[in-house]
């Protein structure tokens, strides 16, 4: 159970302070300041999480990361299930923070939908969408995979390295889908936000859960691949 808490929480604060942060300052690629600021807000709660849940759950909190490890043989298919609706409810928990904070307090949302993510960037195409998602997923698991790895020797800069990278596919990714990478993290704003009349449409969600999974996966048996070469 500690474990179920811990992805819940790191979820939970992956979605209040990463999409908290694209909300108050906006992903502009025009003006840079937000969308960089953005991109470090996702990268830094990496590290925070990884440091403080890490030893507890691993800090998946993200299913494309916990079915990437469960197509690895680090967990079973009833912890991947848990672990799945743990970070789910913890990006609800999260968006639902939001909610609170800038309906009640009158803050405007830059991003016009809680940080939900979109295909506006490529033009409405759900082909390139998945791609971008696909890509950045892969890049980002492949990383935590090869990290976390027994072989690794990182010492305690693994959670670093993770976060980093997970700046570095927002970089890129923001202007274009605004990076899910993370099914969970991509629900939970657009469920929140098609609530309060201001989202994207849901018609879209599909490419931010699907792209993802099949990126993690991809990963997984890549990083097995490579794994076995190298034995």
């Amino acid at each position: 159970m500690r474990k179920y808490i811990a992805e819940f929480i790191g979820t939970c604060v992956l979605v209040t302070l990463g999409c908290g942060t694209a909300m108050l300052v906006g992903c502009d690629a025009a003006s840079g300041c937000g969308y960089i600021l953005t991109a470090l807000a996702f990268g830094l709660v990496i590290v925070g999480m990884a440091y403080c849940v890490g030893n507890i759950s691993g800090c998946h909190i993200n299913p494309a990361v916990s079915v990437a490890v469960f197509c690895t043989g680090g967990m079973s298919l009833k912890e991947l299930i848990f672990y799945i609706i743990a970070q789910c409810l913890g990006a609800f928990a999260g968006s639902g923070i939001l909610s609170a904070i800038f309906t009640l307090g009158g803050v405007e949302d830059k991003t016009g939908g809680f940080g939900a993510n979109g295909l506006a960037g490529v033009n409405g195409s759900a082909a390139a969408g998945i791609i971008v998602e696909i890509v950045l997923t892969f890049v980002f698991v492949l990383t935590i995979l090869g990290v976390t790895s027994k072989k690794a020797n990182h010492g305690s800069f693994g959670g670093l390295i993770i976060g980093l990278t997970l700046t570095l596919v927002h970089i890129l990714g923001i202007g274009l889908t605004g990076t899910s990478v993370n099914p969970a993290r991509s629900i939970a704003p657009a469920v929140i936000a098609a609530i309060n009349g201001n989202g994207q449409p849901l018609s879209e969600l599909w490419v931010f859960i699907g792209a993802p999974i099949i990126g993690a996966c991809i990963a997984a048996v890549v990083y097995k691949l490579l794994e076995h070469e190298s034995k």
